[in-house]
């Protein structure tokens, strides 16, 4: 299935190392939706069909669950585990892997931070049915609008990714930063990154690359 945007290797989508020049955003095919029977192993593309499927096939076994998502703009229906955090079903069910990636999988290092409703959440912590009715983003659909083209410019700019396991996070909070305080200050990107762990060390040039793009930003409004 198409659709998802992306753009950036230590978003986990393209690369966003090296110069702004060669820091890309692009749509990618990402996993097929396919609603699988549990029981069988009979698989579908159609959850009517599954559930048609266990009506006459198993009719005293519980119907796999479904939850309808909206994920960067896009609406998807997904067969999940009720137990399924949002993190593994991003990965496992919709197939992005910037936020979605398996870091400390406790909410303790920040690096799966998605946005929900615009607000920072951990989506490993989070579960994925809690979640139907809001709006999810992550960072590979901030790397392809191109409002925030200069927040990938600017991390490209200043390095700001590293290794990038822990920049889906950063950046995703960096969209958040913005929003709520136009330029924000050091103290205010310090403080609203403290929950996001790097162990590269580049505090630095996270608060560089997100004043940089948010004077930019706002001049293109």
């Amino acid at each position: 299935m198409a659709g998802f945007a992306a753009g950036a290797a230590g978003l986990g989508i393209g690369s966003i190392l090296g110069s702004p020049a060669e820091a890309h955003a692009e749509t990618l095919t990402v996993t097929d939706f396919v609603y699988t029977c549990p029981l069988c192993g009979q698989k579908t593309a159609d959850y009517d069909v599954l559930v048609k499927h266990f009506k006459e096939g198993h009719p005293e076994a519980a119907v796999p669950e479904c939850a309808t998502l909206t994920i960067n703009g896009v609406e998807v229906k997904v067969q999940v585990e009720p137990h399924w955090t949002l993190r593994e079903t991003l990965l496992k069910a919709v197939g992005l892997t910037g936020n979605a990636k398996e870091m400390c999988d406790r909410g303790a290092c920040g690096s799966c931070t998605v946005l929900i409703d615009g607000v920072p959440a951990l989506s490993c912590t989070t579960l994925a049915v809690e979640c139907q009715g809001h709006q999810i983003e992550t960072s590979e659909g901030i790397a392809a609008d191109e409002k925030w083209r200069p927040l990938v410019d600017a991390y490209a700019k200043h390095d700001a990714a590293q290794c990038g396991y822990c920049t889906p996070g950063q950046f995703t909070v960096a969209k958040y930063i913005i929003g709520k305080y136009g330029e924000p200050t050091e103290e205010q990107i310090r403080a609203e990154l403290s929950g996001n762990i790097c162990r590269c060390g580049t505090y630095s040039r996270h608060v560089q690359a997100i004043q940089e793009a948010a004077i930019a930003i706002k001049g293109g409004n």
